[in-house]
């Protein structure tokens, strides 16, 4: 019944469900006292509370009041609240009333709450079949099949 096998084999099943959760994604925090200077590179969430100078590429990113970019940004989502100087190419893209973005956005859809500061151009895009992208500026394509870099 409280065999030392039992006990063995427990954590070790233990042990192989969090490395399986943990690969399987999560949420990264860039704390309010972090500042890092290069490009970041995540197949889970990101959050930034803190600064990065750098490119990112992640699945979901959220950039807090306090957070600030300085880079491209790729992501499928990206939710900001504090500032952004760079081009963000997402799928679904809002800006936060705090947010201060400086680029140009490219995006499937875009959400801008009022008091939001934004200095650049937005151009939406739309998915290819073929993993490629077409940006429609003004309701006529201008560019096609356009690949995103991995």
């Amino acid at each position: 019944m409280f065999s030392k096998s039992n006990k063995t084999q427990t954590s070790t099943n233990n042990a192989h469900s969090n490395v399986a959760h943990s690969k399987a994604g999560g949420l990264s925090v860039i704390n309010s006292d972090l500042r890092i200077c290069g490009d970041l590179v995540s197949e889970s969430d990101v959050q930034v509370d803190g600064f990065v100078d750098g490119d990112i590429r992640t699945r979901n990113l959220t950039i807090g009041q306090g957070g600030e970019v300085r880079g491209e940004i790729i992501a499928d989502r990206v939710r900001v609240c504090g500032k952004v100087t760079g081009q963000i190419r997402a799928k679904d893209v809002s800006l936060a009333d705090s947010a201060k973005m400086i680029g140009d956005i490219l995006h499937e859809t875009l959400a801008i709450e009022p008091g939001a500061h934004l200095e650049g151009h937005c151009r939406r895009i739309e998915s290819v079949e073929e993993g490629g992208l077409t940006v429609i500026q003004a309701g006529k394509i201008v560019a096609s099949n356009v690949k995103k870099e991995q």
